[in-house]
């Protein structure tokens, strides 16, 4: 059994308690700019916390951005990887074409038109400026009329990948 005289000890300490929370709670114990004050700074706080939270959350969209361009970026060169290795073949579909082999024609007809479907470009620059970017120069023929280098003859077909330069062309230039 407990002790009554501990159990009205104990009533004791927790009217005290109760009393001194009821006057923290008074409401003329706290006065108007206090209550501003506290205010305000809860205010602030939520601002901050919220300022916070838009950041965070612009970075995650910029962060999430940026990992869809590399990965396009990165399939994008795996492509033109492809693309590049199979230049070998539409070379030799050529060459065979060239030689008489008709039969040939049109598996490079069908290859050309599936590359080029995904990005392939054929750089056939004849009469065109020559652009170093674009044009590999092997062969050079003096022409004093000429306003600039001009690409005479194409000596091997250049491919260019969605906007850039996959091979060079093979050029004789003028000028």
């Amino acid at each position: 059994m407990s002790d009554p005289v501990d159990a009205a000890d104990a009533g004791q300490a927790e009217d005290a308690v109760l009393d001194e929370a009821a006057a923290a709670v008074d409401p003329g114990s706290i006065s108007v700019e206090d209550l501003v004050v506290d205010l305000e700074r809860v205010a602030q706080e939520r601002d901050g916390y919220l300022d916070q939270a838009r950041r965070l959350q612009a970075e995650f969209e910029n962060y999430r951005k940026a990992v869809a361009k590399r990965e396009t970026e990165a399939r994008e060169r795996a492509n033109e990887g492809l693309a590049s290795e199979l230049l070998a073949v539409l070379d030799a579909c050529e060459a065979a074409v060239d030689n008489g082999a008709d039969d040939v024609a049109p598996i490079r007809t069908m290859l050309l038109d599936a590359l080029s479907k995904q990005g392939l470009e054929r750089l056939d620059p004849t009469g065109e400026a020559f652009d170093p970017e674009r044009h590999e120069a092997v062969l050079h023929t003096d022409d004093s009329e000429a306003d600039g280098p001009v690409v005479e003859q194409v000596l091997r077909v250049g491919y260019g990948w969605r906007g850039r330069t996959l091979r060079a062309a093979m050029v004789q230039v003028r000028g």
